[in-house]
């Protein structure tokens, strides 16, 4: 039976419409004023760009051409009308030299309660080398801002993406669910002060991907509240490791489980896998972590359990670290250590750590063997282990 003409009139109208709602809508920060000389202020372009974006019912893309483009502080807030606006970017962001511009705002770019945001490409130059040298002059100074936060968000992407030089951390994860990390890039010199390069807190079901991560700080520190958070494939140093801590430091706190660290390496850093919490009471908790498959190259503390954290013996000496750790399994760590004693675990004298697995560990000092130390420590080893374990 044939239709008749306004049927098919009104077939193709609402299929032009669903392929309209379907498509993409691409706001250029350029046709909105911003300018990539590196000089000229662009942040109410970038404003106006995720306004727009984020009023659209479809999906939205703000596109950043080549050029350094030089932004103050941007809120990038929701909810919006759509969860899949995608932040294109070809070119750098710049944020102001003279730190005092952003040092007290905690943030430089700041993504929050949204739902469906990807980042992809591009390079976020934070400037932060004015900050540091304030800081090593022992002169008064601002904290210095986040690069790149996100919080209270869901569904988040963020891939090809280069932090370099932040003030302070470089990217944080906070109070999110779902968010995936891939080829990242994160470089701040190894005496940058508390440039840590991926932070994640209060999270769940984090990915961290093909990530490459030489900074000042921890290449990746897990804070209270992380659950379900898996890292494979990072390449660490300089900078601090990749730690779990400090917890402990609140009384009150949420504990971190279901952490997988697979497949990394640490290069001429302070520390390979750590965890930490400070030595005071607390109801904080770090159980079922798996560190796997990990090389070590000339690696201070390549293994390390420090549960009397106590920066300038303030507010904690002499107290019993209230963090209990559980069920943390480091298999296959291969490589060298720069000190004499390559495993650590300096557990709570109040709370011992308790079913720590050691399975095929290998960790040299000068091409002898290195030395384990235990405290508060209980656990099995199997297979190859050397040094030999104290548990």
């Amino acid at each position: 039976m044939a239709y008749p003409k306004s049927s098919l009139v009104l077939a193709l109208l609402s299929m032009f419409i669903s392929l309209v709602i379907a498509s993409p809508v691409t706001y250029n920060v350029v046709s909105l004023g911003a300018k990539g000389d590196g000089k000229t202020d662009s942040t109410q372009a970038f404003v106006s760009a995720w306004t727009k974006a984020c009023a659209s019912v479809s999906p939205a893309i703000i596109y950043v051409p080549a050029g350094r483009f030089y932004l103050g502080q941007v809120v990038f807030s929701g909810p919006c009308k759509n969860n899949a606006i995608t932040v294109r970017i070809d070119g750098t962001l710049v944020a102001p030299a003279d730190y005092r511009v952003l040092g007290n705002t905690g943030n430089w770019l700041l993504f929050k309660h949204v739902d469906g945001v990807t980042i992809s490409g591009g390079i976020l130059d934070g400037q932060g080398t004015g900050l540091w040298a304030c800081k090593a002059s022992g002169n008064s100074c601002p904290s210095g801002a986040t690069t790149l936060e996100f919080s209270n968000s869901n569904n988040i992407a963020v891939h090809a993406l280069t932090s370099r030089n932040s003030q302070m951390f470089h990217i944080v994860i906070n109070a999110c669910h779902n968010v995936k990390m891939q080829g990242v890039k994160v470089t701040a010199a190894g005496n940058s002060p508390n440039t840590d390069g991926i932070h994640v807190q209060l999270s769940s079901s984090v990915t961290i991907l093909n990530s490459k991560i030489g900074t000042g700080d921890d290449c990746i520190s897990i804070g209270p509240g992380t659950t379900n958070l898996w890292i494979e494939n990072v390449a660490c140093g300089p900078g601090h490791g990749i730690s779990i801590g400090s917890l402990g430091k609140d009384q009150q706190e949420a504990g971190v489980q279901n952490v997988t660290v697979k497949t990394a390496t640490f290069t001429g850093t302070q520390n390979g896998v750590r965890i930490k919490s400070w030595g005071r009471p607390s109801n904080g908790f770090a159980k079922n972590i798996l560190f796997q498959h990990a090389v070590m190259t000339n690696v201070q503390n390549p293994i390390v359990i420090d549960q009397n954290y106590c920066p300038g013996n303030k507010g904690c000496p002499g107290q019993a670290s209230g963090v209990k750790i559980s069920d943390v399994t480091y298999q296959d760590i291969h490589g060298t250590s720069a000190t004499e004693v390559a495993v650590k675990f300096d557990c709570s004298s109040g709370n011992p750590c308790s079913r720590i697995r050691l399975e095929d560990v290998k960790l040299t000092y000068k091409n002898q063997v290195a030395q384990a130390s235990c405290s508060h420590a209980a656990g099995t080893s199997t297979g190859f282990v050397q040094p030999t374990s104290c548990l």
